[in-house]
């Protein structure tokens, strides 16, 4: 069960609109790599892990993406909030706003629409912890980038708050992995 406090792990400041940063920052909220596939993908493999450890991690790390994904929409919505049609449609996000206005929508710069082609889970602990590594260390270049992108230093700030999160997630998932792999080599007796 959670407790959910009415407050983001981060403040979120925006130094004013800016939408082509926020089709940028959308890539963390609904694009392949973003903070919905990972916290779907945590908190659906948890029921397959061989201890009580690795369930407890995965629902931690599984539920701390959720709050990632809150910031992430809070910088895109404030991003885009006062800005004018010009500079949504000069930044090619014309086509979402015909469709959502400045609502938020799982989707990557693109306008391609999250999918969740984008969770992989085997049931075999190993293998989805190793997918688990993969997937933090593909989030941190994702916000390197991004870091690279930014011209606003108030998102800037947020973009490596998140990345340094992604590198503690792929350390608990590495102590993870040898844990369960320590549990699973053991013999078992009858």
């Amino acid at each position: 069960m959670w407790i959910y406090e009415k407050k983001l792990q981060i403040p979120v400041r925006v130094s004013g609109p800016n939408p082509r940063l926020a089709k940028e920052v959308l890539t963390q909220y609904g694009g392949p790599e973003g903070e919905l596939s990972a916290s779907l993908r945590y908190l659906n493999m948890r029921y397959s892990m061989p201890t009580s450890r690795a369930k407890a991690v995965l629902t931690d790390i599984g539920t701390e993406e959720l709050a990632h994904m809150e910031i992430v929409g809070t910088v895109v919505y404030k991003l885009l909030e006062g800005a004018s049609i010009e500079a949504i449609k000069a930044a090619g996000l014309d086509g979402h706003y015909a469709t959502h206005d400045s609502a938020l929508f799982w989707s990557d710069p693109n306008g391609v629409p999250w999918t969740a082609a984008y969770v992989s889970a085997t049931g075999d602990p190993v293998a989805d912890l190793h997918e688990n590594l993969a997937a933090e260390q593909k989030a941190r270049a994702v916000y390197e980038n991004l870091i690279c992108l930014s011209d606003d230093p108030c998102v800037t700030d947020v973009l490596r708050y998140l990345r340094e999160r992604e590198v503690v997630h792929f350390q608990r998932f590495g102590e993870t992995l040898m844990q369960v792999q320590e549990c699973m080599s053991q013999k078992r007796f009858y």
